[in-house]
């Protein structure tokens, strides 16, 4: 007779509730003291505590569940403190704890089939094209992040430049093609062209203008330049605030030029795109989306939901589908039952096997409601402007260069960015990340935190200056 649990299931299933119970306990009281839980270090022994020996034996889950909660759970990265400024790191959402522990009890499969999941994600695309102002027949897909939803979005720039027949034949006798992106632009681009075959020169790099915009002038000189090399322009990628620096590009003078070019217009809208739902000023940044032909922006870092979501919307459907559509028999859809549906994510994309990340993404917009992320997205972009004067009204910082929405850069007038960056992660006061601007290392912060308080930027701004002062 089969045994409860044969084999891996648990034995006991009332422990098992006990101990999940204890174990759910511990991620709300982590979620509810959020303001008071920085980075800390690791243990130097966390490889040893966590490491798994090829004849691992089977702990049970009661045990495991402990390991989580005091060995694993309070080595985070911070991000979810107010103070965490670093990497544009998105917080997530405390709803976002309830949508994964719902989804990976479904441990639905999003590539396709007719099954409640898929709705759900069709319903997250669909509000994010109208956010956009993207026009009906618009697709989307959810991905890891940008960087995968470049590579989705390119790879559909190079169809509609070459023709379908480049599924079939390959890259061997396109050329050399050219995608255009500011200075400063997230790596991500040239990744996607190294992917793509093409190889990492094929993204060209346009400087800045006074505004910190890409340089227009320098644009179309660089197409035409490149046309009289027979190099083929492909797409410019419009930059809706840059990693480095929070810069946005002019999307409707991008937009414009790609429609006298002839090319694809990208948008790169990692964390801000989602200025859509600002109030003015900052709304004004990314004027122009709506022209775009596709859009790469992440659900993980200003809309606060839990690593990692991001998506691609497309303006040309039927393209996005012809790019990544493949079904091989045991793929074949049904007029009914399981194995029907309309739409099969697979279809958009290069992944069969897709997680439910659209129900964190459903949850966070259906719980906080779009009144409350838009004041939220202004609250920060006011917060880097408060940030911005308190700098520019000290006698120890000096401001790298103007704040456009929630990325402020500053510079010390004595010691060393990296340390003092290093000192206050160590206390758990804040945590800056440094970068180089004119070539001059400088501390940033870029706020993207529900949670962040005018409080918090002024206890963050006095911390560095009595670092900065005590380094003489």
């Amino acid at each position: 007779m089969t045994k409860p649990g044969y084999r891996i299931d648990p034995a006991d299933p009332e422990a098992f509730r006990r101990a999940f119970h204890e174990l759910a306990a511990a991620c709300l009281d982590r979620v509810e003291q959020a303001r008071a839980l920085p980075w800390v270090p690791k243990p130097e022994t966390m490889a040893d505590t966590v490491a798994l020996g090829s004849d691992e034996p089977g702990l049970g889950e009661a045990e495991v569940f402990a390991m989580m909660r005091g060995e694993v759970m309070p080595y985070a990265t911070g991000n979810t403190h107010p103070r965490f400024f670093g990497w544009v790191h998105g917080t997530g959402q405390p709803v976002g704890v309830a949508a994964e522990m719902v989804a990976a009890a479904m441990n639905s499969n999003l590539g396709g089939r007719d099954h409640g999941a898929m709705a759900v994600e069709q319903s997250v695309i669909d509000w994010s094209r109208r956010m956009a102002g993207l026009p009906e027949g618009a697709s989307g897909l959810l991905t890891t992040g940008t960087s995968q939803a470049t590579i989705l979005a390119l790879s559909a720039a190079r169809m509609k430049l070459f023709g379908d027949a480049v599924r079939k034949d390959g890259i061997a006798g396109l050329g050399r093609v050219r995608v255009y992106c500011v200075d400063g632009a997230h790596a991500c681009i040239e990744k996607a062209m190294e992917v793509m075959g093409h190889g990492s020169c094929a993204a060209r790099h346009i400087p800045e203008g006074p505004d910190g915009a890409m340089d227009m002038a320098a644009l179309e000189a660089a197409i035409a330049e490149d046309r009289a090399a027979r190099i083929l322009p492909m797409a410019v990628v419009g930059t809706a605030g840059s990693v480095n620096t929070g810069n946005f590009d002019r999307l409707d003078a991008i937009a414009g030029l790609c429609g006298r070019e002839g090319l694809w217009f990208h948008v790169d809208g990692a964390f801000g795109f989602w200025a859509v739902l600002a109030e003015a000023p900052w709304c004004d940044l990314v004027r122009g989306v709506d022209r775009a032909d596709s859009i790469a922006a992440d659900f993980h870092k200003w809309i606060g939901v839990p690593y990692d979501c991001g998506m691609v919307l497309m303006r040309d459907g039927d393209l996005h589908r012809r790019t990544f559509s493949t079904r091989p028999a045991y793929l074949e859809g049904q007029g009914a039952g399981l194995g029907g549906g309309e739409t099969w994510f697979t279809d958009y994309g290069l992944e069969l096997s897709r997680g439910f990340r659209a129900l964190k993404v459903w949850a966070a917009i259906k719980a906080a409601g779009v009144p409350a992320l838009s004041a939220t997205i202004t609250d920060n972009c006011r917060q880097a402007a408060m940030m911005a004067e308190l700098v520019e009204a000290s006698e120890v910082l000096e401001l790298a260069q103007p704040v456009q929405a929630n990325v402020c850069c500053f510079y010390l007038t004595r010691g060393e960015a990296s340390a003092v960056a290093t000192a206050l992660q160590l206390s758990g006061e804040a945590v800056f990340s440094t970068t180089t601007l004119n070539g001059r290392e400088c501390l940033r912060a870029a706020i993207v935190n529900h949670r962040t308080t005018e409080e918090d930027i002024r206890l963050a701004v006095a911390a560095v200056e009595r670092e900065v002062r005590a380094a003489g």
